[in-house]
């Protein structure tokens, strides 16, 4: 076959092709099979080489810049021009003319037999043109009826879906060795649900490969022209919307589950925005309304915790398994074990933390675990936010505690954070929504920052400025810790803000930096250096020119960076009468807002601070109210003693007065001081309001 039939088709070149399903992507070109008018394309697909032979007309088809350069017609006496394949056959039929003319046959009758093959051989190009034309008009329609043009987001799918075939896709496999970390992040993707599928969203996330996570953020410039920035986050380990609960568990939660028996303290979090699958991934598998707890890390925790026990060398040890399960709602610990009694968090003269009157429930099996994982879900608080309809209000935090002759072996703390996208409702109009808002922001801040300490071996971690991390300090103290952090992300563009803010709070957590390597692009499909995951579209022609690293220089991350300034406020001028102004409580959150000034405004520490002393005069109140009741049953039956005493008949009247009189000097002082603290308290809560409504819009972003 001639060679000018291939075009601009050259060995090594990408070419695009069309598989059996429909499916349309690049391969390269490894050799021309002149015999029957095809090529030989090669690609890598799920880390495998694979390849198919083509003919010409589908490669034109699909790729009409490759095809043969049209030539003008030529007049029935002009011959066509010559190509560099033609000229042999040009000198063969120059040979062939002259034996011909040699002989007796006219020469006139020779052209017109040569004129008449051009003809043809030119009209048989026109058809071929035709026909790939027509190929390609029918390629467009059946594109158009595959991809469902009427989507408002078309041109994103179409953006997302040709750099997505850039990629040669490595993902995290049960073959993958475990890693020893003793702060462990990953990320976890749940697939698009019904409501999503029905309301055409887009799944925006990308995970080419076990540690790797790519987020295509739609964008809009000044001229309307939509494109995609590409952001790329490196963790420890990256979970497709293909991994089970079981292969979450294998490379998360299992290794700690052996620290706790070495004596040391293990910690588990689930955190994302509601729906993203924190409950799916660590309560278990939902079938409508019904969940699966079989299938959680709780269960899947408590399970090969009782399957070391029967190991010899622990055996031997005779260690006692307990449960506890309780939620931390607006700064207030509720045990869900017990009707949801309300706790008291207090430290100890040793600075060990206690949580006064937490049921502790001996377990013997896994049976048991699951009873007490239903009991405690069914109490649990959840509301409305406008990310969801039911958000999880609170932290639910179940512990697994080993125990040898009375005393604490180890301790594996299981955590279901409230939904992160809730830390966004502190300028509510509500204050109970403002308070719950104030303490799970402040909560997840000072999360962040005690792993970082414990990573980082810190000689001080702010433990005391919110009551999970207060709870959970022995879990950060000693060199015998470990946690483990599953970031769940929704993949839907509508939650796009709110996985970024999952990610980044993640990234946090545990600074990764991310290179042009970490990014698995397929051979041929650009330069490394390029990494093009930013796409513009403009006339349906995506173009791929640069891509968007987010990175973070450790050094800095670090740094304490300068101290608040904010205006005096009322609660100041109430620190002496109250003694809260030096509390280690407020010290830990002015350390928290200083070390994370990006995320809190000085508007919003200032608000911060104001709940902060708000709460802890809302605890002494009801102290102080709890104490005045107790007594005023004291001052009951003192009176009814005095008045039993005036129905003597010879009862002794000074005594009666003088007795009388000191009962009622105690009740003026002791209720005007309760009096006094009630009015101070009710300025806090103005306090609290005005400084709600100072809060910058635009900043903090929610975490």
């Amino acid at each position: 076959m001639a060679a000018a039939n291939f075009g601009k088709i050259q060995i090594g070149i990408y070419v695009e092709i069309k598989r059996s399903d429909g499916r349309i992507h690049q391969a390269m070109v490894t050799s021309l099979n002149e015999d029957n008018e095809s090529v030989t394309v090669e690609w890598i697909e799920n880390g495998d080489t694979k390849g198919k032979e083509i003919d010409l007309e589908s490669i034109f088809s699909l790729n009409p810049d490759l095809a043969p350069d049209e030539d003008i017609e030529p007049s029935p006496e002009t011959p066509p021009p010559p190509t560099p394949s033609a000229k042999v056959n040009k000198i063969v039929k120059s040979r062939r003319t002259v034996a011909s003319i040699k002989n007796d046959t006219p020469g006139r009758d020779n052209r017109a037999r040569r004129k008449s093959n051009c003809v043809k051989e030119v009209e048989k190009l026109q058809e071929k043109r035709e026909k790939r034309r027509l190929q390609q008009q029918e390629l467009r329609e059946k594109r158009a009826q595959d991809v469902d043009a009427t989507n408002p987001n078309y041109e994103i799918m179409c953006m997302i879906r040709d750099f997505r075939g850039s990629l040669d896709y490595r993902p995290l496999t049960t073959a993958d060795p475990i890693d020893e970390h003793r702060i462990c992040v990953c990320v976890r993707k749940r697939p698009l649900n019904k409501k999503e599928t029905l309301m055409k969203d887009l799944d925006v996330i990308t995970i080419p490969s076990k540690d790797v996570v790519m987020v295509h953020e739609p964008k809009q410039k000044v001229d309307l022209t939509r494109y995609l920035e590409n952001q790329t986050f490196r963790f420890d380990y990256a979970f497709d919307d293909t991994a089970p609960n079981e292969m979450v568990y294998r490379f998360t939660a299992r290794p700690l589950v052996e620290t706790i028996f070495e004596r040391g303290m293990a910690t588990c979090f689930a955190y994302g925005q509601t729906g993203s699958g924190k409950t799916h991934t660590m309560g278990g598998d939902f079938s409508g309304k019904n969940q699966d707890c079989s299938k959680g890390i709780y269960a899947l925790a408590a399970r090969d915790v009782f399957l070391m026990l029967k190991k010899p060398n622990y055996k031997k040890l005779e260690l006692q398994v307990y449960a506890t399960f309780f939620e931390i709602y607006s700064g207030k610990v509720f045990d869900l074990l017990n009707r949801k009694t309300k706790l008291r968090v207090l430290e100890d003269g040793k600075q060990q933390v206690q949580v006064v009157g937490l049921q502790e429930r001996e377990v013997k099996c896994v049976e048991d675990v699951l009873k007490l994982i239903e009991i405690g879900n069914s109490c649990r608080t959840s509301g409305q936010t406008s990310a969801n309809a039911h958000s999880s209000r609170s932290h639910a935090v179940f512990q697994i505690i080993l125990r040898r002759k009375g005393k604490l072996h180890g301790k594996f703390s299981l955590i279901d954070l409230a939904g992160n996208e809730r830390g966004a409702d502190t300028s509510s109009a509500d204050r109970q929504t403002r308070l719950e808002g104030a303490e799970i922001n402040k909560s997840l801040l000072a999360l962040k920052e005690c792993i970082r300490a414990l990573g980082r071996n810190k000689p001080h971690t702010p433990f005391r400025a919110s009551k999970l991390t207060q709870v959970l300090r022995d879990s950060f103290i000693g060199e015998n810790s470990r946690t483990c952090m599953i970031a769940t992300i929704s993949p839907g563009m509508a939650s796009c803000e709110n996985t970024l803010n999952t990610l980044r709070y993640a990234n946090r957590v545990k600074e990764f930096g991310i290179s042009p390597s970490d990014i698995p692009f397929s051979q041929g499909s650009g330069s490394r250096s390029d990494l093009s995951p930013s796409y513009e579209y403009d006339d349906f022609s995506p173009s791929i020119t640069r891509v968007k690293e987010l990175t973070v220089d450790p050094s800095a991350a670090g740094d304490i960076r300068p101290i608040i300034h904010h205006a005096p406020n009322q609660i100041d001028d109430l620190e002496t009468q109250w003694g809260v102004g030096s509390s280690p409580q407020r010290d830990d959150l002015k350390l928290l807002c200083e070390q994370n000034e990006e995320e809190v405004s000085p508007q919003l520490f200032t608000f911060h601070e104001a709940v902060s002393q708000m709460v802890e005069m809302e605890e002494q109140v009801v102290e102080d109210h709890r104490a005045v009741f107790q007594e005023s049953i004291r001052w009951l039956e003192d009176e009814k003693a005095l008045l039993e005493m005036t129905e003597e008949v010879d009862y002794d009247v000074d005594s009666y007065a003088t007795q009388l009189e000191a009962i009622l000097e105690q009740k003026i002082d002791i209720l005007t001081e309760l009096r006094d603290k009630v009015k101070s308290f009710r300025a806090a809560l103005q306090e609290e309001e005005q400084a709600s409504k100072q809060i910058n819009p635009k900043r903090p972003r929610a975490l």
